[in-house]
């Protein structure tokens, strides 16, 4: 069950992979006094590597970012859900992006032991129509 969904942004940080560059980039967060609500990153093959973060203040953390020669910074779209930690979750949410014929592009979660909600972040095709599934 969706607990609760809304549209939020992301910022994607594409940075040089090199050992230690999440550590830098979440000590200028954390030195701004900004959250990592959720994260996730993967590395490509021109030795560089992408950045997602979900942070409590967007606008603030990517000024301290770039502030910090942080160039490559985008802001994207994305929803953002709270759902019941616990088997089946998953299961329902994309069977119902599927059968409103909604595709995902990417998605990634956190989560805590049972008895409190998994955020999932999801850049879908519609992420205004998939916001619309979850408010009902």
């Amino acid at each position: 069950m969706v607990n609760a969904a809304t549209l939020g942004k992301e910022l994607a940080v594409t940075v040089i992979n090199k050992i230690g560059v999440l550590a830098e980039v979440s000590r200028i967060l954390a030195d701004h006094g900004l959250n990592i609500d959720g994260i996730s990153g993967y590395s490509k093959e021109d030795n560089t590597a992408v950045l997602l973060l979900v942070v409590d203040d967007i606008l603030r953390a990517g000024e301290a970012l770039s502030k910090a020669g942080y160039k490559a910074i985008k802001e994207n779209e994305v929803v953002l859900l709270d759902i019941d930690n616990k088997p089946g979750a998953l299961k329902n949410l994309t069977a119902k992006l599927a059968i409103h014929d909604i595709d995902i592009k990417y998605l990634y979660g956190t989560a805590c032991p049972s008895g409190c909600p998994a955020r999932m972040v999801l850049c879908t095709s519609d992420n205004e129509k998939a916001l619309l599934l979850f408010k009902r």
